[in-house]
């Protein structure tokens, strides 16, 4: 178990299948508080199938199984005291593709709130405008909140989605190639709030940077070294264009 202070998650000796497919080999990792630690590689190479281990989001694909341990502040997260719905809701999630509900603007925020079981109309309005700003949405849409959340542009709309996520005051936030469908201008909004939010949030998506291949942990550390001065020739070779 890790016991570092600034530790905010960690795999140990991670292991992950498919039905009798190995995705992912002994995966050892750790995340900081209020960090950026981007996972790169070719596709295929088990990055999202790991970005869903850390919130148990594999849990509902039914031939799947896990080894090894995933710890949240030091405590198992396959430990049956662990309710998954906190847990979830404690390690946000956002995707690589926009995914607002048919909703409007409001809506979509506040949804979390409410399946929680938050009641309160001041207090959910509160945080949808606080969420909306942490975003940097709320200017763009602070006077069409009744409008549907699909009217808005993609780079709106991945915003929008993570102003959700931010709602239920998540701890983690898991981000799954979340530009990689933008425009480069709507790209840059949105890596400018990464680095915003990680104030405040420990965001697992370019501070630290962990290089995957075939469902291996090649090689991790601070992007600068790794993208100049990388240890490992097969990270060398991708970082380079030579394969993947």
């Amino acid at each position: 178990m890790p016991d570092s202070k600034n530790v905010k998650m960690h795999a140990a000796s991670l292991n992950f299948y498919y039905g009798d497919f190995q995705a992912l080999h002994d995966i050892n990792l750790e995340f900081e508080r209020n960090q950026v630690t981007a996972l790169i590689g070719p596709s295929g190479c088990g990055k999202s199938t790991f970005l869903r281990c850390l919130n148990r989001m594999n849990d509902l694909i039914p031939i799947s199984r896990v080894d090894g341990e995933i710890f949240l502040d030091g405590m198992n997260i396959h430990d049956p005291r662990l309710d998954v719905v906190e847990l979830r809701r404690r390690v946000g999630m956002v995707f690589q593709k926009p995914n607002p509900f048919p909703k409007s603007i409001f809506e979509n925020v506040a949804y979390g709130l409410r399946v929680n079981g938050v009641r309160d109309k001041e207090y959910i309005a509160e945080k949808v405008e606080q969420s909306l700003r942490h975003a940097a949405l709320w200017d763009e849409v602070k006077d069409r909140l009744h409008e549907s959340g699909l009217g808005l542009s993609g780079g709106q709309q991945q915003r929008l989605c993570i102003a959700r996520a931010l709602a239920v005051e998540p701890e983690v936030l898991l981000m799954d190639e979340p530009a990689s469908a933008l425009d480069p201008i709507a790209t840059q909004k949105i890596e400018e709030l990464i680095h915003i939010l990680k104030k405040d949030y420990t965001i697992i998506i370019v501070d630290l940077t962990a290089f995957f291949y075939m469902g291996k942990l090649v090689e991790w550390g601070a992007t600068e070294m790794m993208f100049t001065r990388p240890r490992n020739k097969q990270t060398e070779d991708y970082i380079t264009g030579r394969f993947g």
